[in-house]
C-alpha cells in the first residue's frame, strides 16, 4: 500500500474576483456597507487549491466509532447516510408502492443543504454578514479546505440527533474549522469551548490531552450543549445559538427585560451583546451562501460524501510517531487528525483511540496490538548525576515528574541513586501546532508564578460602563475581561464595581508570550520567524474593529499583531490605521 496522504482531493472554490473588504466577521458592519447582490457565475474564475492544515463519554460516541472495514463499506453503500424518499410507483417499473429507496448523495454539501431547517429571514444584519463572506474568498478557501476533514462526521452526528444541519456550519464562525484555534478568551478547538464549559460537558483536560480540541468529543459536547439550550428556550434555535455565544444567562435576562416592557422576545428584538448580534446573522448568512452560492458569484466544488478518517483502538498509551510510521503517514498529519494530544504520546488514562485516514487504516489496529511495551513507547536512558532530582530530570526531557516516576516504577518518596540508569522519554520535536498547544497548557502555571505578588491593576466601573465598552477601551476581548473577573460577557456592571484589568490579568491568554513585560521581546521574535515563512499583508482598521477580531480574520494571534505593529504600549485602534501581519500559508 502506498503511503497515505492527509490530503485527498483539494477543495476548489471558484470565485469571481471581488474587492477584499476589511472587517471583522464577528463585528456588526457599518450601515453604509454595501450589501451583497446576486452576480452570475463566470468561467473566468480563479481556481484556489486548499489543503488541510479521547475518551468516549456516551453511547452516541461509541456508536460513531467506525472500524476501518465499516468506513470503507460506507463509501460504497448508503444504509444510513443518505436521504430517504417514499416513491409512488403505481404503473411504473421498479419497486412496489410501499418500498423505501435510500439515495446516497455524492456531494456532501448537497446532503448538508437537504437538512437545512432554519428559516431564511429577511434581516439586514444577515445581508451585511453575507456581504462580508462574499468579499473574503481567501477566508472561505482556508476554512472550507479544512472542513473536508471534519464536515462529514459532524453532519452525520446532526442527522443522528435530528438537529438542523446548519449547525454544522458553526465551526466556520467559531474557529474557521481549525481545531488548534485558541482565542484570547482561552477558548479552544473547532467549537471554541472555554475550560469550565468544556468540563461541564465532560471534556477532559490534562497534561497529555485537551478534549476541547478533540473533534469527536468536542462535537459531542457542542451538540449536547446546543440541544440543552434548545430545550431551555422552548425550541427556539436562534435563541439557543445566541446563548451558545454569550451564555444562557445573558439571553434569559434580555428576555425577562423585554417581557417586563411588553416587547417581543424573539432574537431580533432582544438587547444582546454586540458580538452576539453579529454571531447569529453570521450563521444565517453562511447558510444562505452555502444554499445558493451561484447567486453570489461563488461555486463550491464537490466535497466527497464519505468519511476521511476512521477511529482505531490503540489498546493503551502509545507514541504518536510510532503509529505514524506504521500507518505510512507523516507525524504532522497524524497530529492534524488528533489535535487533542499535545505531547509525544497519547494520554495514559485515555482515550485509547486515534483518528487515521481511511486509506491508512487497513491492518493498523491489529499491528498496534502486537507491539511490545518497549516498541509502543520510545525511550532513552539517562544516568543520574549528583544534584539531580526527578523534577530537574523531567524538565530536561520536557516532561513532568509523574512520567519519570511511572517509567521507572518510582514511588512518590523513592530517592534517586547516583550513577543508576533511568528510563526517560525520547527527545521528540513536536509539530509546530502541537508544540504551541503544549505551551498554552503549560503557560498558565508559569504566568501565575511570574505574577505572584504583583498587585493587579484595578478599574472602578462608572455609571453606564459595560464590559464591552471597557474591553474595547483596553484593546482586549470582552471574554478575556469577563473571565478574569468571574463574570459573563453579558453581565451588567454597577457603579463602583472593581474590575481586574492589569497586564498580569489580561495578558495570560497570550499564546507565545507570558505577561506584558515579555510581550515585546517574544512578539518581535515571532515577527522575524513569520516574515521568513509568511506573506506580508496590510489591514486598514475600520470603525468597530478589535485586535481580537482582526487576528481572527487573519488567523494570527493578538500577541503577533501587537509585536508586528509595535503596539505593546498602546493597543487602542483608530479607524484608518494600517496594521501589518505576516500570514502563514497552510501546510
Amino acid at each position: 500500500m502506498s503511503p497515505a496522504k492527509l490530503t485527498r482531493l483539494p477543495l476548489r472554490l471558484l470565485v469571481i474576483p471581488l474587492a477584499l473588504l476589511a472587517g471583522c466577521a464577528h463585528q456588526l458592519k457599518p450601515d453604509s456597507a454595501a450589501l451583497a447582490t446576486p452576480v452570475p457565475a463566470t468561467a473566468l474564475a480563479a481556481t484556489i487549491a486548499a489543503s488541510p492544515e479521547a475518551m468516549p463519554a456516551d453511547k452516541s460516541l461509541a456508536d460513531a466509532n467506525l472500524t476501518p472495514n465499516e468506513a470503507n463499506a460506507d463509501s460504497a453503500a448508503a444504509t444510513d447516510e443518505g436521504t430517504t424518499a417514499s416513491l409512488d410507483s403505481a404503473g411504473l417499473p421498479g419497486p412496489p408502492v410501499d418500498s423505501v429507496v435510500i439515495v446516497k448523495q455524492a456531494d456532501l454539501l448537497e446532503r448538508l443543504r437537504a437538512g437545512f431547517a432554519l428559516d431564511d429571514v429577511d434581516e439586514r444584519a444577515v445581508a451585511v454578514q453575507l456581504n462580508w463572506f462574499a468579499n473574503h474568498p481567501d477566508f472561505l478557501e482556508r476554512t472550507f479546505g479544512r472542513s473536508e476533514l471534519w464536515l462529514y462526521y459532524i453532519v452525520g452526528q446532526l442527522e443522528k440527533r435530528n438537529m438542523p444541519r446548519e449547525l454544522a456550519l458553526l465551526p466556520v464562525i467559531e474557529s474557521a474549522f481549525e481545531p488548534y484555534a485558541y482565542s484570547s478568551a482561552r477558548a479552544a478547538g473547532l467549537w471554541q469551548f472555554i475550560s469550565d464549559t468544556g468540563r461541564r460537558f465532560g471534556l477532559k483536560q490534562d497534561w497529555w490531552y485537551d478534549g476541547r480540541r478533540d473533534p469527536i468529543e468536542a462535537t459531542r459536547a457542542a451538540l449536547d450543549y446546543l440541544q440543552a439550550l434548545h430545550n431551555e428556550f422552548n425550541g427556539d434555535w436562534l435563541l439557543a445559538i445566541a446563548a451558545y455565544n454569550c451564555g444562557e444567562l445573558a439571553v434569559e435576562r434580555a428576555i425577562q427585560k423585554n417581557q417586563r416592557a411588553g416587547k417581543p422576545t424573539d432574537f431580533w428584538h432582544l438587547k444582546l451583546p454586540a458580538e452576539t448580534h453579529g454571531y447569529v446573522p453570521e450563521l444565517l448568512a453562511m447558510r444562505r451562501l452555502v444554499a445558493n452560492p451561484a447567486r453570489y458569484g461563488l461555486e463550491f466544488s464537490r466535497i466527497l460524501n464519505e468519511p476521511y478518517f476512521v477511529q482505531i483502538s490503540t489498546g493503551g498509551q502509545i507514541d504518536l510517531e510510532v503509529v505514524a510510521k506504521i500507518a505510512g503517514i507523516s507525524t504532522e498529519d497524524l497530529y492534524t487528525l488528533n489535535p487533542a494530544f499535545h505531547r509525544w504520546a497519547t494520554d495514559p488514562t485515555g482515550p485509547h483511540r486515534l483518528l487515521v485516514p481511511v486509506d491508512a487504516s487497513e491492518g493498523l489496529e491489529q499491528t498496534l496490538a502486537q507491539l511490545t511495551p518497549e516498541q509502543r513507547m520510545r525511550i532513552e536512558h539517562y544516568t543520574v548525576q549528583h544534584g539531580d532530582t526527578v523534577a530537574t530530570i523531567a524538565h530536561r526531557f520536557v516532561t513532568k515528574p509523574d512520567v519519570i516516576r511511572e517509567l521507572n516504577d518510582l514511588g512518590p518518596s523513592d530517592p534517586l541513586v547516583i550513577d543508576t540508569a533511568l528510563r526517560v522519554p525520547s527527545n521528540v520535536v513536536l509539530p509546530e501546532k502541537a508544540a504551541r498547544a503544549a505551551m498554552l497548557f503549560d503557560s498558565p502555571a508559569r504566568l501565575q508564578r511570574r505574577h505572584r505578588g504583583v498587585r493587579p491593576d484595578i478599574r472602578v466601573a462608572r455609571r453606564g460602563d459595560t464590559l464591552y465598552g471597557i474591553a474595547q477601551r483596553l484593546g482586549t476581548d470582552v471574554h478575556t475581561l469577563a473571565e478574569a473577573n468571574g463574570l459573563r460577557p453579558g453581565d451588567r456592571l454597577h457603579r463602583g464595581q472593581k474590575l481586574r484589568v492589569g497586564s498580569s490579568t489580561l495578558g495570560a491568554d497570550s499564546t507565545l508570550a507570558a505577561g506584558k513585560s515579555a510581550h515585546s521581546t517574544n512578539a518581535s521574535a515571532i515577527a522575524v520567524a513569520a516574515s521568513d515563512s509568511g506573506r506580508r499583508v496590510t489591514y486598514k482598521v475600520r470603525r468597530g474593529d478589535t485586535l481580537y477580531g482582526i487576528a481572527r480574520l487573519l488567523q494570527v494571534t493578538v500577541i503577533e499583531l501587537v509585536g508586528w505593529n509595535d503596539m505593546s504600549g498602546d493597543r487602542n485602534l483608530k479607524p484608518g490605521q494600517t496594521l501589518v501581519a505576516f500570514v502563514r500559508s497552510r501546510s
